[in-house]
């Protein structure tokens, strides 16, 4: 329940996606406060993306992000709603190997202090696929703020005790990403 200063950071490469039909780099204020606070936490940002909500789009990149060797962890914005379009669960639920449950329950209720029963309308979740640790967050500030300071600061930083993601992300296994566009040849040739 705490971090122990004399041990070094282990920084993560993080990817981070916003999930709107709305907003553009200009109105994502979740995207930039989380970009912010990655930084500042000490890890690397190597990637921010917007997308519509989609479910397509969405799991194509997750695809792609979660067979990346050098992408440890993912956070998503948006989506997580209850609204016709909100489809983050649905997209990125399929592509996990195990759920981390106690995300959601965690973020719910340090969410209820701030908006009471309304929490329930949340489905935020997170997840582990292919080493790479994935939380999915409401689209609001406010929610991001919420989840990072209440849970992700802590749980992606390698030097909280008693335990954290860290070390199952950083064991990720160097796939070469590479094949996947390795051309077998031309049809002429076969």
């Amino acid at each position: 329940m705490s971090i122990d200063a004399t041990v070094e950071l282990k920084p993560l490469s993080i990817a981070l996606l916003t999930v709107s039909d709305s907003r553009g780099v200009a109105e994502d204020s979740s995207g930039e406060f989380l970009e912010n606070s990655i930084i500042e936490a000490g890890h690397r940002l190597i990637a921010r993306r917007i997308l519509p909500d989609d479910v397509y789009l969405i799991r194509a990149l997750m695809s792609g992000w979660i067979a990346d060797p050098e992408i440890n962890a993912v956070i998503i914005t948006g989506g997580t709603g209850f609204h016709e379009r909100d489809s983050t669960p649905e997209a990125v639920a399929p592509l996990l190997d195990k759920a981390i449950d106690g995300f959601g329950e965690e973020f719910r209720r340090l969410s209820a202090s701030e908006i009471g029963s309304s929490t329930i309308q949340s489905r935020a979740f997170g997840g582990l696929a292919n080493h790479t640790v994935i939380f999915c967050l409401p689209g609001s500030t406010s929610a991001c703020r919420t989840g990072w300071n209440g849970i992700l600061v802590s749980q992606l930083d390698s030097r909280h005790g008693p335990c954290n993601f860290s070390d199952l992300a950083l064991g990720k296994p160097d796939k070469p990403l590479s094949r996947i566009n390795q051309v077998i040849g031309e049809r002429s040739e076969r």
